[in-house]
């Protein structure tokens, strides 16, 4: 196992490189903090478009990217900012099954003069093992007052065809369809995605799996209480500068977080939440 790490141009680090075990790897740029790149067992299990902007001109379109402190529009830029700051590498370390790095984003003084102006820490840890992917973000207040935000892992996986992809753990759980503008309740144990979605599905019970080619990815929640499902079809792939026309079939996102109620913090508290994602291959 190991760690490598690169510079950009200016000589400022640009990405880290985990490799862990059984050829296993992750990826994760200092723009973001966001995971660029996770393979386990002999395949690419992210999708990260091939228009995506790796410069830091703008927030990288695929991998993890990282929502905070608010989701969606409003009175920040879309989604926020945490995924448009450069991180702090603190350091990585190996463990008996894989190995880890962390990375830190604190409040600065153009985040504490916009919209949503508190002092803050983020500590992000990227955990790889042969066949898991565990991103956790301990989120802390160093204010004077009680602030409130929400959050989202906006992870992009790849698929092989989304045609033969279905998403499952999400049947009977309440959804807001951005798209049509309704609320209703989740009838199918398998989800299928043959148009453009955006949905959230609010305080999700258990496991939610991404099966597609033989194997699923299984993603599970920690203190996160929502799971977003998008795909941007064809038409909004086409209005997209930083997404291929068709790359819509090779992806689908499936991000947890909690975006339909807040997360409060008093004064000196933390709290932790994150994903832990695994690859199983399917019974015969």
């Amino acid at each position: 196992m190991s760690v490598q790490k690169f510079d950009d141009a200016a000589g400022n680090l640009e990405r880290v490189v985990l490799s862990g075990p059984s050829g296993s790897s992750v990826e994760i740029y200092a723009y973001g903090a966001t995971v660029t790149s996770w393979k386990s067992q002999g395949h690419e299990r992210l999708f990260v478009s091939k228009q995506a902007k790796l410069d830091g001109s703008k927030a990288i379109r695929g991998g993890i990217p990282l929502v905070f402190p608010q989701f969606g529009p409003g009175a920040l830029p879309q989604h926020g900012f945490a995924r448009t700051r450069r991180w702090t590498f603190v350091g990585a370390s190996e463990h008996g099954e894989g190995i880890a790095a962390t990375f830190e984003l604190h409040d600065s003084e153009e985040t504490r003069a916009s919209a949503w102006p508190f002092k803050f820490i983020l500590a992000y840890t990227v955990d790889l093992t042969a066949t898991t992917l565990s991103t956790i973000i301990k989120y802390e207040n160093t204010d004077t007052q009680e602030f409130d935000f929400t959050s989202l892992m906006h992870t992009y996986l790849r698929v092989p065809d989304i045609a033969h992809t279905t998403v499952t753990g999400l049947q009977s759980t309440t959804y807001a369809d951005k798209i049509k503008g309704v609320t209703a309740q989740e009838s199918r144990a398998e989800i299928t995605v043959d148009a453009n979605e955006d949905r959230v599905y609010e305080n999700v019970a258990g496991v939610v799996g991404v099966r597609c080619g033989g194997e699923t990815v299984s993603i599970r929640r920690f203190n996160f209480k929502d799971i977003v499902l998008w795909n941007p079809w064809a038409e909004k792939a086409r209005e997209m500068a930083d997404f291929g026309d068709d790359e819509y079939s090779q992806m689908v996102c499936v991000e947890a977080g909690t975006v339909a109620s807040k997360i409060a913090l008093r004064p000196g508290q933390t709290v932790s939440c994150g994903q832990l994602l695994t690859v199983q291959k399917d019974a015969n």
